[in-house]
């Protein structure tokens, strides 16, 4: 019996065989695909938006203008509480590169115990070494100490000098899924990148595509990368004057940004449908 995934729901496959000979080999491939939608949060509002609009669940973090670090006690606290989706928690200490110290590490252990304390459903993190490679002996580490949660091995992915064998390295510590933008400075310049990690990956690993995904592009991408899981932040800058602006992943540069559940409802449907 054919299980039809979540980007097909009200669609009248059932087991009907000639139902299932019309539909092109893309459709019925999507079809049994579940999509997943993560927003990439990091105010209250946002992770509500997140909760109204569809969103599968939720990466918190501050200082997305840094490129994301750890939020808050009380934001991760209230998050958790008000949004009812899993929450997964983005371990950074400190803006910059990716190459952390012993001490620096020990604050990471201690964010990762203490976000469990708060109802965390994951954490997100990476750690390279001085030439760039995946540290695979400390990523396993904290991917250990964080058990039962779920643990994503976020961008610095991409600043590693070969993504095939880095991917290799990310599998081997154990996480649970890998967020990249296929080593480009967007997911639209790295869509054959991020479709060969998914071939590659073959289902050791989830391969989260994020890093300028946008409602324009988002049915593109997921028909061209074959990926299940996608990020996003989809936030959209206001003027002083109320004016909207484009989406921007990090710092708007005016007066204040919203994330709109409408927003993340299109993306969502989008994903699913094409």
């Amino acid at each position: 019996m054919l299980v039809v995934g979540e980007s097909c729901k009200g669609f009248p496959i059932g087991t009907n065989p000639l139902a299932l000979r019309l539909l092109s080999s893309w459709s019925l491939e999507h079809c049994m695909r579940k999509i997943i939608f993560e927003l990439c949060a990091e105010r209250l509002d946002a992770c509500v938006a997140a909760r109204d609009g569809g969103a599968d669940r939720i990466e918190l973090c501050s200082a997305l203008s840094e490129g994301g670090l750890t939020p808050s006690h009380g934001l991760v606290r209230a998050a958790v509480a008000a949004s009812g989706l899993p929450v997964h928690v983005l371990i950074r200490p400190r803006g910059g590169d990716f190459v952390y110290s012993d001490s620096e590490w020990e604050v990471m252990a201690d964010d990762i115990r203490h976000v469990k304390s708060l109802g965390a459903a994951g954490v997100v993190l990476g750690i390279l070494k001085p030439d760039g490679q995946v540290d695979l002996p400390r990523t396993h580490a904290l991917v250990e100490l964080a058990q039962p949660m779920r643990v994503t091995f976020h961008r610095a992915f991409d600043a590693t000098p070969s993504l095939p064998q880095a991917l290799e390295a990310v599998i081997a510590t154990g996480c649970d899924r890998v967020l990249t933008s296929g080593g480009q400075d967007d997911v639209v310049s790295g869509a054959a990148s991020l479709a060969a990690l998914v071939a590659q990956a073959n289902g050791r690993i989830d391969i989260a595509v994020g890093g300028g995904l946008r409602p324009e592009n988002a049915g593109s991408l997921a028909r061209e990368t074959g990926a299940q899981h996608f990020h996003g932040s989809l936030r959209l800058c206001v003027g002083a004057n109320g004016t909207r602006h484009a989406y921007s992943d990090g710092e708007c540069g005016i007066a204040d940004y919203i994330v709109e559940a409408e927003t993340i409802g299109e993306i969502v449907r989008l994903l699913r449908h094409g």
